[in-house]
């Protein structure tokens, strides 16, 4: 039987397949890449927004405005220098004007991203999903090249407006990419393309940690390249698609294109008879002309989503809300602590064990199917933020327990990696049908890039409240989500959509039922 089956999956991996699906996760790894790329040259680029807007940095030199790097007076520095804060107060003006423009580059990429992933559903019906991923990397391009740009104007405006419209990309990119490689992916292979997504944002992470190394790109010359440089992938994407069919689901239902919805599927598929993929186009597109256009507003109205939608919602949630950020905020510090010489090499060491994992994730989806994972990787995440904790609050007493938070720190990210962090980008696409999918996934997608702008916004200020402890509140969280997947989220491993939408039926109808005895109970005992 497995045999027959492995002969299966081989027959539905063809080239265009395999190319379909590359071309378009390449727009998830350059959504990692700009995740990555802002955080290894902050100093040096803090420092070139202090001599472009003539203040001190961070760290109280002053700055030369010949392009090098900023140094002590007193040392002998060559070059114009920006004018001296005269007090303590112009110097905390100046950090604070710093920081402001700092914070403003990284948070408004999500920013972008949340403006954005509202019109994924909109793009996708009107241009179709290949068309609409050429339209949206024009955004890419844009974004890249005023950050590759940046030192020829006003940096910290270009770099800003380069992250907005770069996030602006990324936003519905995240929606389009999963939308399509969902819809051309065979059911056996669904799972394991869906993972694709993550592992394209964790290399592009990895990536970006390795060339911002100060030696290759993460220097005071070169750092404008290291910004722009995941433009040459929004070019490479865009010729690419040029070679890719269009989604056959959208074809069909959508376009009502029932020949050239064929054609497409047998070049997706190669030989096998497309009929049977076909039929079950079919009945979705009979239910969908049942029922009226699905809008986001009907999403969040109509009981027959609504169970759906919450699932879709929070399994966003609970990945952003993990604490997977905070790991990556505290691994260098950690790092330190534990005397490691060089721990810019042992993040990346993370990096590294991220994308490992994320590449096994994908063998492991469809054998042990999303449901179970996702919740292995939460509960294990639980037990790593423990003794991250742990590790942390007793690092003062026993210098040993710094290393208990290394091992917490990779075995967090390992179990991400296992579930929370690859299933929430495809499990959405696959917990609802051809109609209200492009509102569900425009929504979900909205709640995933605001959740990542609140945790980039107030991580610091909690870290700096709670001190170690910050790890307790994330255990709390993940013991929540672990509890409401358990009972709430379904499998959706080898399912079709409508079997899915069966199993939110049965649930709605089960929670009915009991609602329905235990008044019956109460009216009995009156």
């Amino acid at each position: 039987m497995e045999e027959k089956s492995k002969m299966q999956t081989e027959k539905h991996l063809t080239g265009t397949l395999v190319l379909s699906v590359f071309t378009a996760v390449l727009g998830f790894f350059q959504f990692g890449y700009s995740l990555g790329v802002i955080n290894a040259p902050q100093k040096v680029i803090e420092a070139h927004y202090g001599r472009v807007l003539g203040i001190i940095p961070l760290d109280g030199h002053a700055t030369n405005t010949s392009g090098e790097d900023g140094t002590d007076p007193q040392a002998g520095t060559k070059g114009t220098l920006a004018p001296l804060a005269d007090t303590s107060e112009d110097l905390a003006t100046s950090s604070h004007i710093l920081t402001m423009y700092w914070s403003l580059s990284v948070s408004v990429f999500a920013v972008g991203g949340m403006v954005s992933s509202f019109t994924v559903g909109w793009i996708g019906d009107r241009l179709g999903r290949v068309k609409a991923m050429l339209v949206v990397n024009v955004l890419s391009i844009a974004g890249n090249l005023l950050m590759g740009l940046a030192k020829f104007g006003p940096s910290h405006i270009l770099i800003i407006a380069g992250r907005a419209v770069t996030g602006l990309y990324c936003g519905l990119s995240s929606g389009l990419v999963p939308m399509y490689v969902s819809e051309v992916s065979p059911t056996a292979l669904r799972g394991a393309l869906g993972t694709l997504h993550q592992l394209a944002i964790v290399t592009g992470i990895l990536i970006s940690q390795v060339l911002g190394l100060d030696f290759l790109l993460g220097n005071d010359e070169m750092w404008p390249l290291l910004l722009g440089l995941s433009g040459m992938a929004a070019l490479l994407q865009f010729f690419l698609l040029l070679l890719c069919p269009e989604s056959p689901r959208y074809l069909y239902i959508k376009l009502g294109k029932v020949e050239e919805a064929k054609r497409n599927l047998k070049r997706l598929r190669g030989n096998c008879d497309p009929m049977k993929e076909i039929a079950e186009m079919e009945k979705e597109k009979q239910e969908a002309a049942s029922e009226k256009k699905v809008s986001i507003r009907q999403l969040f109205t109509s009981s027959k989503y609504r169970q759906a939608v919450i699932v879709a919602l929070m399994v966003q949630i609970s990945q952003q809300f993990s604490g997977i950020n905070a790991i990556f905020y505290y691994s260098t510090n950690i790092f330190e602590r534990a005397g490691v010489d060089q721990p810019v090499y042992a993040t990346i060491g993370v990096g590294v064990v991220n994308t490992v994992f994320t590449v096994i994730s994908v063998f492991l989806v469809e054998k042990a199917g999303r449901r179970s994972l996702f919740l292995a990787g939460l509960m294990g995440m639980l037990i790593s933020a423990v003794a991250m904790t742990v590790g942390l609050v007793l690092l003062s007493q026993f210098a040993w327990m710094s290393y208990v938070s290394m091992v917490a720190i990779f075995l967090f990210v390992i179990f991400f990696e296992v579930g929370p962090g690859p299933i929430p980008w495809f499990i959405v696409a696959e917990l609802f049908s051809q109609g209200p999918r492009p509102a569900a996934i425009a929504v979900a997608g909205f709640c995933n890039w605001a959740c990542n702008f609140i945790v980039g916004m107030c991580f610091q200020y909690i870290a700096d409240l709670c001190g170690p402890y910050v790890f307790a509140i994330f255990a709390a969280l993940l013991l929540l989500f672990f509890l409401f997947a358990y009972f709430k989220v379904p499998e959706t491993k080898g399912k079709s959509f409508e079997e899915i939408a069966a199993v939110f039926r049965r649930k709605k109808l089960s929670a009915k039922a009991m609602t329905e005895l235990q008044d019956l109970r109460a009216t009995e005992e009156a």
